[in-house]
């Protein structure tokens, strides 16, 4: 059976510290919430897997990274943030372009009811699509992870200011690009 829990072991020394860490229980509260944020990111379903066990994995290794953590949710998606930029700078680039990334965008939002409501789906996924990966990131957690600006800021390594200012002109470019598709459909 697998240990739920991971003992914490010194760097020099093999002796068992008192603290541990619950991968299980981490992975049960996160996961799905990482999964969607990373996804968003790098719009690959391959990468974000890839992305989400190497988080596991560094946790697994080194669990005093969540000592005095005091947001679990915002420092996991920091740590899955700077995974994420370091895979873009590994590859040379951070915007890459699938070409189902209409429907992996797609398959984040509920199923569409009818076809005015599948179009503006479609749309929206193009949409975020078109923005730079730093004012999607924030969009995402804003929109679908509902953080504020200064957890957003802190899971981002940015200023509050700055993480309001990218969702700002975010939504300017997401309203721009689909208030043509709005207009129809109404």
């Amino acid at each position: 059976m697998i240990a739920r829990q991971i003992s914490r072991f010194g760097a020099s020394s093999w002796k068992q510290m008192p603290a541990t860490i619950d991968l299980e229980r981490l992975y049960d509260d996160h996961a799905q919430a990482l999964f969607a944020f990373l996804l968003n990111f790098t719009r690959n379903e391959a990468d974000t897997r890839d992305l989400l066990q190497e988080l596991f994995i560094k946790l697994a290794r080194r669990p005093e990274l969540l000592d005095g953590v005091r947001e679990e949710r915002a420092f996991l998606l920091r740590l899955a943030h700077n995974l994420a930029i370091d895979l873009m700078r590994r590859r040379g680039t951070r915007e890459k372009n699938y070409d189902q990334l209409a429907i992996e965008t797609a398959s984040a939002f509920a199923p569409a009811a009818g076809p005015d409501e599948q179009a503006f789906s479609a749309a929206l996924g193009g949409a975020l699509d078109e923005l730079p990966s730093e004012q999607r990131a924030v969009v995402h957690l804003k929109l679908w992870e509902g953080l504020t600006f200064e957890q957003i800021a802190e899971s981002l390594g940015l200023s509050p200011n700055t993480a309001a200012s990218r969702y700002r002109y975010g939504l300017d470019k997401l309203r721009e690009r689909l208030r043509p598709l709005y207009e129809e459909i109404k």
